[in-house]
């Protein structure tokens, strides 16, 4: 398995204009959390339980942590505490908002990846997923990475 600084070596060959970047900073999280919201509005089949028990988003998270966890702790840990932030802001969506959680996250899907490719045709570069799946999950990773570095916190495993 790749370190954590190979991927983003790899992923930052193609995140180095400026403007490419700044979409990057607001778009890749808002697909995060909408990627999540879509699984969190898909009904859950399984016997006894209820959306507000268990659904797709937390079975989902569970691998998706684990991929960050293999790459340090440091990074499973950032994106563990951003998931839960997610979730809560998911939850507070289903709570609180008249508009469908799925139609929310369908809407900011959509206009974030517009964004993100209109980047990397700014970037003069195509996103790095078309290279290997994995970049849709090393895009998060990547922006934590700054975050961590300004803490001051070593993010390699």
């Amino acid at each position: 398995m790749k370190t954590a600084q190979q991927w983003f070596d790899d992923y930052a060959v193609s995140h180095q204009h400026p403007v490419n970047k700044a979409i990057h900073w607001l778009a890749v999280p808002v697909i995060y959390a909408t990627v999540f919201g879509l699984l969190w509005s898909l009904p859950m089949p399984l016997a006894g339980f209820s959306a507000n028990d268990i659904n797709w988003s937390m079975l989902i998270a569970l691998p998706v942590l684990v991929f960050y966890f293999r790459l340090s702790f440091a990074l499973g840990a950032g994106m563990t505490l951003f998931t839960a932030l997610v979730f809560t802001l998911l939850r507070w969506h289903e709570q609180a908002l008249t508009t469908p959680l799925w139609l929310t996250s369908l809407a900011l899907f959509v206009l974030m990846w517009l964004l993100q490719f209109i980047g990397h045709r700014i970037e003069g570069k195509k996103p790095s997923f078309f290279q290997d799946i994995f970049f849709l999950l090393i895009g998060p990773a990547w922006l934590l990475s700054f975050v961590l570095q300004r803490l001051g916190i070593r993010y390699q495993g």
